[in-house]
């Protein structure tokens, strides 16, 4: 669901490209002194026309619950969603006392800050406000809710991310979820209605676009099936004919169902609800003159950890729990371009290392802020969580014959610190002694000074670098 506000004129996050067309749909038209229209945009370009008095001092959460009144959705709703700005270069989910008018004053201020765009391309940018899921709602609460509106909205935005590849998927997962699409879109399965040339019709609102486009992945896979139709909508039909309708159920309590199930795959995605940065990182250096360059990566961050996107390939290269990494970020006075480093345990020729990861991006100082936040509210949680959490936890989801799927060899969801080009600390400290992050001691006595840890600081780099 998207809320389009065009306007003059932190945290913040990268966008796909895909989105440019949507961040200029709509106006404010002014009714009178006092009062503002604003058109709220759906994922199905469906809008909600809303008078809003006093935009230019509205905060975010008082724009926020006039939303969540004018769609009907429950109280919840205002933990499970967020207000973002959103355009084709930066995206900033806005915190609940943020005025959305003055923050869109201020945008060519923050592309300027956070992004490496041309000035032109700054200038004649303008953000939408988008009303998606927050970045910091748990995944454990979230098929709790009951509200099929609000399954709705979570079960869009996801299928948004998977097709436009923002969320990596396996290609055999990627079949089972378009097949929920399919039935979610096309009603209960009809073999008169149903067949691979009307499927054909609309691939890509089944399945991933990349995929569609490679002619490799996914298609060489159902290929191999040997139909004489076009095999990629034979498999998604099977696919389809296959998802399972309880008996006597009726469609609102079976369209849950299969938003939840829908959901249920995509939590096994690690970077599933993560805010999402651009950078590039160093390619590992290859041929006689050891040529490099660098790879466009996004970064995805959330309540669990860091993942470093491949933006091409659309596969993970490097997936990190907060427990297993130390972090900082750097401006150009110190280094020569504003870097997010990234510390985790390695090997390297049977020796056991620290290895160091470089990302470029303007956005480092957000990402490092925000992998700060998380931190300090996992840290809350469990000082506040009472000993009888165990009793107040919700009953396990039956999803956990899904997960071995996400763990098959080459799967998209598994690290490729092969591909990258690291930084590598030994014991002595004597092969680096300039750039180690600052912050490795005090993050891990912050974070988790009341339990073990799996990352190992090297103390000895971390003390040639305060005396360098």
């Amino acid at each position: 669901m998207f809320l389009s506000l065009q306007m003059e004129g932190t945290d913040g996050t990268a966008v796909p490209p895909s989105l440019a067309d949507r961040s200029h749909r709509s106006s404010i038209s002014s009714t009178s002194a006092r009062s503002l229209d604003v058109l709220v945009y759906l994922v199905d370009d469906t809008a909600v026309q809303l008078s809003v008095d006093n935009l230019m001092s509205v905060t975010a959460h008082e724009l926020h619950r006039i939303i969540r009144d004018a769609l009907q959705l429950p109280e919840c709703a205002m933990d499970v969603f967020s207000l973002w700005l959103i355009s084709p270069l930066l995206e900033v989910q806005l915190k609940p006392k943020h005025q959305p008018y003055k923050v869109c004053r201020q945008w060519q201020e923050l592309l300027f800050r956070f992004t490496d765009c041309p000035e032109d391309e700054i200038m004649q940018d303008e953000p939408s406000l988008q009303f998606r899921r927050n970045v910091f709602f748990p995944k454990r609460r979230e098929l709790q809710l009951e509200h099929e509106a609000v399954l709705r909205l979570l079960y869009e935005e996801a299928k948004f991310n998977i097709l436009e590849g923002r969320y990596p998927c396996d290609p055999e997962d990627c079949e089972q979820l378009g097949a929920l699409v399919c039935r979610l879109q096309l009603g209960p399965y009809d073999q008169d209605q149903h067949t691979p040339c009307a499927l054909k019709e609309k691939l890509e609102a089944f399945l991933p676009a990349h995929l569609c486009r490679r002619g490799h992945g996914l298609l060489t896979v159902l290929r191999k099936r040997g139909a004489k139709q076009p095999a990629y909508e034979q498999g998604l039909l099977q696919a389809f004919q296959a998802v399972q309708e309880e008996a006597a159920c009726e469609e609102p309590e079976a369209l849950r169902q299969h938003y939840r199930a829908y959901l249920q795959r995509c939590h096994q995605l690690p970077y599933y609800g993560c805010a999402f940065f651009y950078g590039e990182i160093d390619k590992p250096a290859q041929g006689f003159l050891h040529r490099g360059g660098r790879k466009a990566v996004s970064v995805a961050i959330s309540l669990e950890g860091v993942y470093v996107i491949d933006s091409k390939e659309k596969h993970v290269l490097l997936g990190l729990r907060f427990q297993e990494l130390s972090w900082d970020h750097t401006y150009p006075d110190e280094e020569e371009e504003h870097i997010l480093w990234l510390e985790f345990d390695g090997e390297n020729e049977g020796t056991q290392v620290n290895k160091l990861l470089k990302i470029y991006s303007k956005q480092a100082e957000l990402m490092s802020g925000l992998i700060e936040y998380c931190i300090e509210l996992n840290s809350a949680a469990e000082a506040s969580a009472p000993d009888n959490s165990a009793s107040q936890s919700p009953p396990p989801l039956q999803v956990s014959k899904l997960r071995p799927k996400l763990r098959r060899q080459n799967s998209v969801v598994c690290s490729r610190i092969q591909h990258l080009a690291t930084i590598d600390y030994i014991e002595d400290g004597k092969e680096i002694k300039r750039v180690k992050p600052k912050r490795t001691a005090s993050f891990f006595t912050r974070q988790f000074s009341h339990g073990p840890t799996s990352y190992s600081a090297v103390q000895a780099a971390a003390e040639s670098l305060e005396q360098g």
